[in-house]
């Protein structure tokens, strides 16, 4: 991938030493999201069945949400540069 083949405003993705393109921000971000809102939608039911309560439950889905998105985006960003694993 060459930078003119880039979307505009993102750099073009790393590749890995396999020739591979890497994962860009804009990826990284829309993979966090998509498994957060799966992952939200189990916290929001399982605090619903322990506590009875939808606000509570939807207080505790609504911060685990954000909390995990950011901790998430760092966690694959950070697993960008380490090579284990990687051909």
């Amino acid at each position: 991938m060459t930078a003119d083949d880039a979307p505009t405003g993102e750099r073009p993705a790393r590749q890995d030493p396999a020739g591979r393109p890497g994962e860009t921000r804009r990826r990284s971000i829309a993979k966090a999201v998509s498994w957060r809102v799966v992952g939200s939608l189990d916290t929001l039911l399982l605090s619903y069945l322990f506590t009875g309560n939808v606000l509570i439950a939807g207080s505790i889905a609504s911060t685990e949400t954000v909390t995990k998105t950011v901790l998430y985006y760092l966690h694959e960003r950070g697993w960008g540069l380490v090579s284990l694993g990687r051909a």
